[in-house]
């Protein structure tokens, strides 16, 4: 079946080998041997994770073992691991025919993404002291950074092969770890929900791809590019999980106590606004007012997005409803209008709509920390409340801070759109094993499928084929 495929594929003029038979392994093979040498020599286990906590624990005040980090940090971890995974992968299954490819690439690029990121987070954090030492709060910022380049994948879902997934992989994290680096170290923003350093940063860096690697005549695979009844289904299992585990997410790494439990709280809020809104502009958007699952699936999640950079700040309840008020309408805008003016007027071919849901909500999230940051009172804060939030490494009154938390939006703007741009020039060499433009979106091309879906898809392509022949006559 797969040779019958091929033969179609000949008569039909595919000019690109997506053989990657060789590239693949020799990918894989080659950096996770790389990854395995560098562990050995970088990574270490850091003090609470490691065997000498024992003597550790008695010359700190004698804590004991339930003031390990693991028991603070776990929980957390385990719902940014799911969304991670889960969340990401089930919400590009969207594509009726590449679920395989939105859940197995996910799968493959998190993988690979976790191990690079620790090294280079590392890298970064533990400059001078010649290891990497790692706990589970480390595991925390790689899902993060990881979760950059899964929101670029949105971007390219269904254009490139696997093996330009995992290049996109390496040089995201890369960029990622600087531009986290330039933010939180040496600009001191505050972004506890990643809205500029995950959001805006990723969706930037994705559309930046998508734009070089535009394919003017992907119009031959719009039969594919749309979803049906049980694909949506599956998408809507990811944006549930995404929904529900989002304040963990923007709340994972803040500071024990009050930061944590308020950046939960306005996540919370600010997710549950999010849903009316999108609702209510999905219908409006409409001739008879039904909805739109596209719309349901993303816009929902767009307050999460937006709130994350200020999760921890004193937003208040209201503040956190009125920033998911306006995201839910502005991302369900997005879906609507934006993108497909970005591919109008812009070639910008955006599968998945990260425009909508990161890109834009990333930005409002960056402008709001910034106002937040810059309007931070004592009054509010209280005397001792405020310090945490205005800078630590040097005097700083929250006006000045308000501009460094706008620095930090220009920072993951300049480094999503000009590594974008850079990666995507290396993405576009003829080496990748990238499908055609009448072969986008199919998981036919990278993946054994059963057989009945196989003979689907050559019978698919065929009458497709024989539609062609018939119009050009």
């Amino acid at each position: 079946m797969g040779n019958c495929m091929y033969g179609l594929c000949d008569s039909f003029g595919c000019s690109k080998n997506t053989n990657i038979r060789l590239k693949l392994p020799a990918v894989c093979f080659i950096w996770q041997i790389a990854m395995i040498i560098l562990f050995g020599i970088f990574v270490r286990y850091n003090e609470e994770s490691d065997t000498h906590w024992i003597e550790h624990k008695k010359t700190k005040r004698n804590l004991s073992d339930i003031e390990n980090d693991f028991y603070y940090r776990y929980p957390s971890f385990q719902d940014v691991h799911v969304m991670i995974f889960v969340g990401f992968g089930f919400l590009m299954t969207f594509l009726k025919r590449y679920s395989f490819g939105a859940v197995g690439f996910n799968f493959l690029i998190a993988a690979f993404g976790i191990q690079w990121a620790l090294l280079m987070q590392g890298w970064f954090h533990s400059f001078g002291t010649g290891k990497i030492l790692i706990a589970v709060e480390n595991l925390i910022n790689a899902d993060f950074c990881v979760g950059s380049c899964l929101i670029a994948y949105g971007a390219v879902l269904g254009k490139v092969s696997p093996v330009q997934l995992l290049v996109m992989t390496l040089c995201g994290v890369t960029l990622f770890a600087i531009d986290e680096f330039i933010i939180l170290n040496v600009i001191h923003a505050k972004d506890a929900g990643g809205s500029m350093s995950i959001h805006t940063f990723g969706a930037c860096y994705g559309l930046a791809i998508s734009w070089v690697l535009y394919r003017p005549d992907l119009n031959q695979s719009k039969r594919l590019l749309g979803s049906v009844y049980h694909s949506d289904v599956f998408a809507m299992i990811g944006t549930l999980f995404l929904w529900l585990f989002w304040p963990s997410f923007n709340s994972a790494i803040c500071s024990h106590g009050d930061g944590q439990h308020r950046a939960a709280i306005n996540t919370y809020l600010a997710l549950a606004s999010t849903v009316l809104t999108s609702v209510a502009i999905s219908s409006l958007s409409k001739d008879k007012g039904k909805l739109d699952m596209v719309h349901i699936q993303n816009s929902t999640l767009a307050g999460g997005v937006a709130v994350g950079t200020a999760a921890e700040f004193m937003l208040m309840p209201y503040g956190a409803l009125i920033v998911g008020f306006c995201c839910g309408i502005i991302s369900t805008l997005g879906y609507v209008y934006v993108t497909p003016f970005l591919e109008k007027n812009l070639k910008i071919q955006d599968t998945c709509g990260i425009n909508n849901l990161h890109c834009m909500p990333g930005i409002i999230g960056g402008i709001v920390g910034a106002i937040s940051a810059a309007g931070a009172t004592e009054y509010v804060y209280g005397s001792e409340g405020l310090s945490p939030y205005i800078g630590t490494m040097f005097p700083m009154v929250p006006r000045l801070q308000g501009g460094h938390q706008a620095a930090g939006l220009c920072v993951a703007i300049v480094f999503g759109i000009g590594g974008g741009i850079a990666v995507g020039t290396v993405l576009k060499l003829p080496i990748w094993g990238d499908p055609a433009d009448d072969n986008c979106f199919d998981d036919e091309v990278y993946w054994e499928l059963p057989e009945d879906e196989e003979s689907h898809s050559v019978i698919l392509e065929y009458n497709n084929h024989m539609r062609n022949k018939h119009q050009d006559v």
